[in-house]
């Protein structure tokens, strides 16, 4: 199903990808129901537990693709420079495959909502990230990406750095 990278020696480890999932703050979540026009998405996100939890409001674009096809990818971005003197980019980048649902649970809900505030907001104030979650729980919806393949590449400048 995943083709093997043409370009190995930039493809980067798991470990680096899921670093790179840890630390950047912005996506791109891209769509596909069949015979619709592809649909992508700049979201927040976080990823915990071996999973990407994206929020949204409980009906929209995304979801009703998401009802006829869960089969998503997102795009991460790490590095973009420009070096216009050697008309190249050092990039680096993650795209993970997988499958999107709804959280169901409100355990996991919670959990991942929290994982959020603590991301965006601060590690030390639940009192605050619970009266907010709350206060939107019934218009909060939890979506959960379970990656079924992941994998990074970067510019071979960057790996002779290494």
């Amino acid at each position: 199903m995943f083709k093997p990278m043409r370009r190995i020696r930039q493809q980067l480890s798991k470990e680096e990808c899921q670093k790179i999932l840890q630390n950047q703050t912005v996506g791109t979540l891209a769509l596909a129901a069949e015979g619709e026009y592809p649909y992508a998405v700049p979201l927040n996100y976080v990823y915990y537990n071996e999973r990407i939890y994206f929020h949204c409001a409980v009906s929209g674009h995304k979801l009703d693709i998401i009802a006829k096809q869960n089969k998503v990818s997102f795009c991460i971005i790490d590095k973009d420079t420009i070096v216009p003197e050697k008309y190249t980019t050092y990039f680096r980048s993650v795209i993970v495959f997988g499958r999107i649902e709804k959280v169901e649970n409100d355990e996991e809900k919670m959990a991942a909502l929290k994982e959020l505030a603590y991301k965006y907001v601060s590690q030390n104030n639940d009192e605050a990230h619970l009266k907010e979650i709350n206060g939107a729980w019934n218009r909060t919806c939890v979506l959960a990406l379970t990656v079924d393949h992941l994998t990074g590449k970067e510019a071979i400048e960057l790996v002779a750095q290494k």
